[in-house]
């Protein structure tokens, strides 16, 4: 499985992007991509940014993923 996490591109060098998630920060490769820069919000797959997304969409799917996350943390072991 896999999880489309929006990351914000920090930094751009050479066809490669530094992408920053809540202070972790990755390279991803922008051979599939065109027209994007510092500041924009990507889908990665596989070290390959494969989708732009809008500050707006990548904020509510952040949200929401944070909020799944807040939910698992909520699950008691012993009932599960």
């Amino acid at each position: 499985m896999c999880l489309a996490i929006p990351s914000k591109i920090v930094e751009i060098n050479d066809g490669m992007a530094t992408i920053d998630v809540d202070g972790v920060q990755r390279s991803a490769s922008l051979m599939l991509m065109e027209d994007v820069s510092v500041g924009d919000f990507v889908i990665v797959h596989a070290g390959f940014a494969i989708q732009k997304l809008d500050a707006a969409a990548a904020a509510e799917s952040l949200r929401l993923l944070r909020e799944a996350a807040a939910m698992v943390d909520d699950i008691d072991p012993d009932q599960g």
